[in-house]
């Protein structure tokens, strides 16, 4: 388990993630960021490309995940419903606790899981720290002032994910 910043796999979208993808990098179960990663903040629904990408993922043999940092219970269940997968809210990253126990709760090990998430401090951290594959994507929005100095912030640590290497499929 590692303490470092630098994600394992950077991708510019969700979405650019296929089931090959993740199957040639060893991983069966894939954890979700919700906030920004897959779903802008303040949307209260999944967008049709999403329920499209989890059913895809879905029939390949991906089993799926939301672990949210969210406190706001509404919005995550009502997410998960609508991709059909389970969820932890409030999961406290980068505490690597939270992914640990879905992983065991799922039977899957930290080399078979990954979480995809659009923040360095938070959410490459706590993958890296639970010994599972961190995978960052560029948030979807930006237009926040405070997400875009923290985005700014994140630059080395995604430039060495590029450098270092950049997920190809």
């Amino acid at each position: 388990m590692s303490f470092s910043p630098v994600p394992q796999y950077k991708i510019k979208h969700f979405a650019d993630i296929t089931p090959v993808f993740l199957q040639n990098i060893g991983v069966r179960f894939l954890m979700l960021d919700l906030d920004n990663s897959i779903a802008k903040y303040g949307e209260h629904t999944p967008s049709e490309s999403a329920l499209r990408w989890v059913e895809n993922m879905r029939a390949h043999g991906i089993e799926l995940a939301i672990v949210s940092n969210s406190r706001r219970p509404s919005r995550v269940e009502t997410f998960a419903k609508a991709l059909l997968v389970d969820y932890v809210k409030a999961a406290r990253k980068p505490s690597p606790a939270a992914l640990l126990k879905t992983m065991d709760s799922k039977g899957y090990d930290a080399g078979e899981s990954a979480l995809l998430g659009d923040q360095v401090y938070t959410d490459t951290l706590a993958a890296n720290r639970a010994g599972a594959k961190s995978i960052i994507v560029r948030p979807l929005s930006l237009k926040n002032p405070l997400l875009f100095v923290r985005f700014v912030l994140e630059v080395p640590f995604r430039a060495i994910a590029s450098l270092k290497r950049s997920a190809q499929h």
